[in-house]
Parts: C-alpha cells; structure tokens; sequence
C-alpha cells in the first residue's frame, strides 16, 4: 500500500478542512471497509486520510417516533440493527444493515460509507431511498441537504464536492400503517455483492387493504441505485393485492437497465428485480398491516 499521512479530527470544522487542504488528494475513513481495500487496490492514490470515527457529529444516533431517525455518517452498522428502537420503526433499514459483510465488517462498516461509495449495487442505497432519507453535507463553503435519491451520480461517484464530507442522514417519522422491507440475490454466500437488490415501503389505508402511497428502489440494474417512479404510483390507491405486487413489479423492471457480469446476466437481472421488488412488497405490506 501506498504512503499516505492519517489524521484523527475531533471536530467537525477540524474534519473538513483537512479534507480541503489535500483536495482531491484527501479520502474520508468512516469504516474502513471500502477505502482500504480500494487502497490496497491502487484504485486511487492519496496523501491524507481523515479519520471519522472521533467526531461527535459523526456518531450520532437518535431515534424516536415523534422526531424520526439522525444517523451520523460514522455510525457502523452493528449498532443499527442492535437499537430495539430503530428494529421497531426502521425495520426495512435494519434488513439492509444486517446484510453488509459479517460479522466482523458490520463492526466497522458503515451505512453512511456504503452511500459514499456510490456503488450500484450498494446494499443499503435502495432502502435509504424508500424511506426518503436526506444528506447532511458539511463543506468549506457551508452545509447543505440533498436527498439520497439525488446523491448518486455513477459508479463509484456522487454529489459530494472537494472538501465536503457526509455527516449524517436524516429520516423522516414512520408514517401509520407503514412498512417497509429491502431484500437482494447474492450468487453464494462467498461473494457478498448483489446481482440485484430491491427495496419497498408502502402507507396503507385506514381499511389496511389498500395502499394509499409506495416508494421502490431497485440497485445492482443501472449505473446507480435507481428510485422507481412509475413503480410506486402506480400502487397508489390500488388493492394491496398479487395482481398490484405484479404490475408493480413489471414497472420496477422497465427501467432496469443492467449489465452482463461474472455475477449475471442482464436476463437474470431483470428477471430478479420482478422477484424482489414483488417478495419485498408482500413483506412491506405484512409489516404495514402489524404496524
């Protein structure tokens, strides 16, 4: 691996300008698990790495069903799916977080480091997308906001400018009678990326049979995680029914767009996003009706 020097900010202002002192020659370290490998891979080289994890900001975990959820950047995924609060009202977040790695990996990787690694088939994308997630970004011209839809930019690239850094994500109350799950197909236990990947949430009626609102992201089919627009109206107001499930499903698969890879084939892809997005919507609509 390369020599680069490694700093410990303990705040925020500190953070960001050591991230703008080096430009381009600057990375973020919030878990570890992507960057050092890229690293150790000469994807990139770097003169400084700035080291996240001493940021109070950056650690940042609140939840509740008045105020919502404000996840900070650095918080690594274990003590996600570990908050008995988050299991209650995110419980589509808490899927996609017990997904990443093992054991070992959730204890240093995080949610806020898989959107900023930007790559299509990042596990957590979809379900931050449904639940309509927002960025809080930190730079040296100020902060500013932007929804996890919008932050992708391509592969392995997003919306964050030289100095910026992501510090926390905000989430929205949990609306009644909502839900929300997130699933993906891996081709073996050994390799932990997605073939493709699939997230739902949906807003039920008061009768609980109908839904009045849904959001579906589909990942790992296009060059970013992609929101599914057409998808998620067209549930609006329809039976919460198989023959919805379907046509949604078959919206979710017309704007997949993916590539033939050593994990599949473009036929398989699109084939799994009909799969999921319709096994997601089932369980999103279970987990509704309960809530």
């Amino acid at each position: 691996m390369q020599d680069f020097e490694y700093v410990v900010p303990k705040t925020l202002k500190d953070a960001v300008g050591l991230m703008a002192g080096k430009g381009s020659k600057a990375k973020a370290l919030a878990g570890g698990t992507d960057v050092l490998v890229q690293l150790r891979g000469g994807r990139f080289t770097i003169d400084r790495l700035v080291e996240l994890k001493d940021i109070p900001e950056m650690n940042e975990i609140t939840c509740s069903r008045d105020e919502g959820l404000t996840l900070g950047a650095a918080v690594p995924c274990y003590r996600v799916y570990d908050d008995k609060t988050i299991q209650d009202l995110y419980p589509g977040l808490v899927d996609a977080a017990f997904l990443i790695g093992g054991i070992q990996i959730q204890g240093r990787a995080t949610i806020g480091g898989n959107l900023c690694n930007s790559s299509p088939s990042g596990d957590t994308i979809p379900a931050l997308i449904v639940l309509n997630a927002q960025c809080k970004i930190e730079g040296p011209n100020g902060s500013r906001t932007v929804s996890v839809e919008e932050f992708c930019t391509g592969p392995g690239s997003n919306l964050l400018q030289t100095g910026e850094l992501l510090v926390s994500l905000k989430f929205p109350p949990p609306t009644p009678r909502s839900g929300a799950h997130f699933l993906r197909f891996i081709p073996r236990n050994e390799m932990d990326i997605a073939v493709a990947n699939s997230a739902v949430w949906v807003q039920l009626a008061s009768d609980k049979q109908h839904i009045d609102a849904a959001r579906i992201s589909i990942g790992a089919v296009a060059p970013t995680p992609l929101f599914a627009k057409a998808a998620s109206e067209l549930l609006s107001g329809r039976v919460a029914d198989e023959d919805s499930y379907q046509a949604a499903a078959e919206a979710a698969q017309a704007i997949a767009s993916p590539i033939d890879d050593m994990r599949g084939t473009v036929r398989q892809r699109i084939h799994l996003v009909g799969v999921l997005t319709k096994r997601a919507l089932r369980q999103a609509v279970a987990r509704a009706k309960e809530a």
